[in-house]
């Protein structure tokens, strides 16, 4: 929400409005601004998909960025959900910029903001690891990370930078982080998706495998209905297999049980004791799910898990479903976070 309240008589209406606990606006301040722009990831060249390398990014600056231009700028990166691209995200659920320049003028500190775009054929990376879509963790990890450092007034280092997301964004702040510890300081995963992977039954298998014989390839954007080939993509390539380079678990009615074990094995309650130095090297983590949202239980398991470890982190339970509080979270807990958390200076 903006505010056009002038600064001048700033002070008495604000200590009005404060005593009869009507708001706590804070004064207007200078718009930061939303700019798309392209990357091309070397780590996503030449894979079997023939998904591009070169991807969209959103970038948000903030107010003082185009008129302080000796200053340099923490960094937060966060990633989107399945389904939608990050176009969605940037515009309809965090609704950049006037979020962002709501979260500082309520009192966070000014920083960069980095939305990826990771929508592919199927409708997500799911930030893996694959020859048949790409590496997608060093694409996030070290190709937009340089990108953004060698383009924009950055501070470019560990300590200036946080790595966030939703849903299939936050399956993919942990993994992309887990194994690229050195690239940020902390973590903010919402909502996090596929911590504990069931690969489908035959059934399932046998409906996705006749619509991809016969040709369904174009996503139908805003629908699940292609995540099971997603996943595939992203945990079980297979390069043999043309024209769509991975396997399924089920092949004409015979169970695939390595293929099957690969959905489990790309699960993070599964991966999550192999990377407890790199966890528990970030200076704070943070997850959070609401209480009406279908991963409340795994995501609670991973909240033990992680304490089981002795990984210190943050945990909450909000009054929410899977998306509808995402937009006012990032405004009210996910930028102060990061505010009080990355260097900026």
């Amino acid at each position: 929400m903006k505010h056009s309240i002038r600064r001048r008589g700033w002070g008495r209406l604000a200590g009005l409005l404060a005593l009869l606990g009507l708001c706590t606006l804070q004064p207007a301040l200078a718009d930061g601004t939303l700019t798309e722009i392209k990357v091309h990831g070397k780590s996503l060249e030449g894979n079997l998909a023939g998904e591009s390398a070169d991807r969209s990014v959103f970038v948000y600056l903030p107010p003082s960025y185009a008129s302080s231009p000796d200053r340099r700028y923490p960094v937060v990166y966060f990633l989107h959900g399945y389904a939608v691209g990050a176009a969605v995200y940037a515009n309809a659920v965090l609704k950049l910029p006037s979020s962002a320049d709501t979260a500082i003028a309520n009192g966070a500190a000014e920083a960069i903001v980095v939305l990826p775009d990771a929508f592919t054929r199927y409708g997500g990376s799911m930030y893996s690891k694959s020859p048949t879509i790409g590496d997608w963790e060093m694409f996030i990890a070290h190709d937009l990370v340089d990108y953004i450092d060698a383009n924009y007034r950055t501070l470019a280092r560990r300590e200036s930078r946080g790595l966030s997301g939703h849903s299939m964004g936050g399956y993919g702040t942990l993994r992309v982080a887990m194994r690229h510890p050195e690239q940020f300081v902390g973590l903010y995963a919402m909502s996090s998706c596929c911590l504990l992977n069931t690969a489908p039954g035959a059934e399932a298998v046998a409906r996705e495998a006749a619509r991809l014989q016969a040709g369904i390839e174009a996503y139908k954007s805003g629908t699940f209905e292609n995540a099971m080939a997603a996943q595939a993509a992203a945990w079980a390539p297979n390069p043999q297999n043309a024209p769509l380079f991975f396997d399924l678990p089920f092949q004409d009615g015979v169970a695939q049980p390595v293929v099957q074990a690969k959905w489990t094995a790309n699960s993070q309650l599964v991966m999550v004791d192999q990377f407890v130095p790199e966890l528990q090297s970030f200076k704070a983590l943070a997850i959070d799910v609401g209480d009406k949202d279908g991963l409340v239980a795994t995501n609670t398991q991973l909240h033990e898990a992680l304490d089981r470890l002795g990984v210190a982190h943050s945990w909450v339970v909000y009054d929410g479903d899977h998306g509808n509080r995402i937009g006012q979270r990032f405004i009210d807990e996910l930028l102060p976070f990061f505010s009080a958390l990355l260097l900026a200076e």
